[in-house]
C-alpha cells in the first residue's frame, strides 16, 4: 500500500532505525518517536523482532513499527559480523518498503552499531536528511566486551567517524558524547544536540509494591536493564553473596528485572554461590508489572563495572531509579557521579566487595536510605524532565524539516 502524503497535508515524515532493541521496549527511541508524532511528523520505526515483540508489523499510537528477524544476539566477533550483515539487509529492505508506502524526509540511525549510515547513504543522494542518534560509544563498548585495541577497534573508530560525518544532525545521549562528536567526529558544535534519556514522568510512577517479589525481605536490592556481559549483573550476584552468606544478612533479597545474553551465566553464578534462593529473576516486564517490581526496590543497584565505556555513558537506571525515589548505588563512574552527585552512594573500590560495602551503608541505616531516596527524587524533579529533552530534540529536528515547496525526487520517482 502507498500512502499519499499530500492527503495528510504533505506531512513531514521520518524513519527511525534501531538495531539492538525492539520498540517500544527501547524507551529512549519510543519517547523520541512520540515526541515527533506530537510535533506533527509521520513516524515509522525499523527494529528487531523478539519473542516478547513478535509482530513483523504493528501500529501503536499512530506510529508504524516494522520488525525484522536477527540471528541470536552476538557474543563473538563472527556473531557480530552475521548480526550486522543481516540487520543491514533488512533495514534497507524495510526502508524501501516504507518509501513505497508513504515516503520519508529523514532517516534517524540509533547505534549500536555505527553502520546504519551505510543504509542511509543511497537516500542522501536524493536529498534525504540523516540523523545519527548516538546512544553508545561503540569502540569503547567493543573494548569492554573483548579487550584490546587492534584492527577491529580501528575499524570501529572509522565507522563512528563515518556516522558522524554523514550526519546532518547528531543527537548525543550526554555531554561527554557531544564532546566526542565534536573532537573525535569533527562535527561543528551547532550540528550536535544533547538529549538525555530521561523517562517521561507521566509514564513512570510509584504503584503498590509486588509483595510476592519482596517475599518478606526488609530490604530489596533491585536491578533493571539488559543482562549482557558488560552490564555487571555478575557483580550484583557476588555482592549478594557477600552481604548474605559472608556477612550473614538474612533479611535482604535481590530482584533482577530484564533479560539478555548473559542471563544463563549469572543464574549459574547465583547457583554456585548458593544465593539463588535470595534472588528473583523476573525476565522482561512492562506496564503495571514493571512499575510494581520497581516500586518494590529499596535500593537501586547500578553494578556496571569500571571501564572506559561505562565511564562515559549515562545509565538509564540513573534516571529511572531517581524518578521513583529509589536511592542508587554504583561504582564511581565519571558520568554517573556527574549526574547523581550527592544523591548517589558510591563504592570506594571497583570490586563486588566494594559494591557490597556501599550497599551495606544503606541497608544498615534506614534513615540514611530514606534520605538518599528523597535526594534522588528531588534531583529527578529538578533536572530529569523529558518534556525539556523532547523540546530540544524536536527543535533540532525542525531544522531538517522539508520546505513545503521542495520537490521530493525519491518519493515521486
Amino acid at each position: 500500500m502507498s500512502v499519499d502524503r499530500d492527503a495528510v497535508g504533505n506531512t513531514r515524515s521520518c524513519v527511525i532505525i534501531v538495531e539492538n532493541l525492539p520498540v517500544p521496549f527501547d524507551r529512549r527511541v519510543w519517547q523520541e518517536a512520540l515526541a515527533l508524532r506530537d510535533a506533527g511528523w509521520l513516524v515509522s520505526v525499523i527494529c528487531p523482532r523478539t519473542a516478547q515483540y513478535p509482530e513483523s508489523f504493528v501500529e501503536i499510537d499512530g506510529i508504524e513499527i516494522f520488525r525484522h528477524s536477527l540471528p541470536t544476539e552476538a557474543r563473538g566477533k563472527l556473531g557480530f559480523l552475521l548480526e550486522y550483515s543481516a540487520a543491514l539487509f533488512h533495514q534497507l529492505r524495510l526502508l524501501l518498503k516504507i518509501r513505497m508506502r508513504r515516503g520519508f524526509d529523514v532517516i534517524q540511525a540509533c547505534n549500536p552499531p555505527d553502520l546504519i549510515f551505510l543504509v542511509a547513504a543511497p537516500f542522501k543522494l536524493f536529498g534525504k536528511k540523516f540523523v545519527f542518534d548516538h546512544h553508545d560509544v561503540c569502540p569503547e563498548l567493543f573494548e569492554a566486551k573483548f579487550g584490546g585495541r587492534g584492527l577491529l577497534n580501528r575499524l570501529l573508530l572509522l565507522a563512528e567517524r563515518s556516522s558522524f560525518r554523514s550526519a546532518d544532525l547528531v543527537i548525543s545521549a550526554n555531554e561527554t558524547y557531544r564532546q566526542l562528536a565534536i573532537e573525535r567526529g569533527g562535527k561543528a558544535p551547532g550540528d550536535v544536540v544533547t538529549v538525555y534519556s530521561v523517562p517521561d514522568r507521566s509514564r513512570i510512577r510509584r504503584v503498590p509494591q509486588d509483595e510476592a517479589l519482596r517475599a518478606g525481605a526488609r530490604v530489596v536490592l533491585g536491578y533493571i536493564g539488559i543482562i549482557g556481559d558488560q552490564d555487571g549483573v555478575d557483580h550484583l550476584i557476588r555482592c549478594m553473596h557477600r552481604l548474605s552468606k559472608v556477612e550473614g544478612r538474612e533479611d535482604i533479597r535481590a530482584v533482577i528485572v530484564g533479560d539478555g545474553p548473559a542471563l544463563a551465566s549469572v543464574r549459574e553464578l547465583a547457583r554456585q554461590l548458593e544465593v539463588e534462593d535470595r534472588i528473583t529473576f523476573t525476565g522482561y516486564l512492562r506496564g503495571d508489572a514493571l512499575l510494581a517490581a520497581m516500586s518494590s526496590f529499596d535500593i537501586g543497584v547500578i553494578p556496571d563495572p569500571v571501564n572506559e565505556y561505562n565511564d562515559k555513558i549515562s545509565m538509564n537506571k540513573v534516571f529511572e531509579y531517581s524518578a521513583l525515589g529509589i536511592p542508587p548505588v554504583s561504582y564511581a563512574l565519571t558520568e554517573t557521579r556527574r549526574l547523581l552527585g550527592e544523591a548517589g552512594t558510591y563504592a570506594e573500590d571497583a570490586t563486588s566487595d566494594g559494591l557490597a560495602r556501599a550497599c551495606a551503608t544503606l541497608i544498615d541505616d534506614d534513615a540514611l536510605r530514606a534520605r538518599k531516596g528523597l535526594e534522588a527524587k528531588a534531583l529527578a524533579d529538578a533536572r530529569f524532565d523529558w518534556s525539556r529533552e523532547a523540546q530540544r530534540f524536536v527543535g533540532a529536528y525542525e531544522r531538517l524539516a522539508p520546505k513545503p515547496w521542495r520537490v521530493d525526487v525519491l518519493n515521486n520517482a
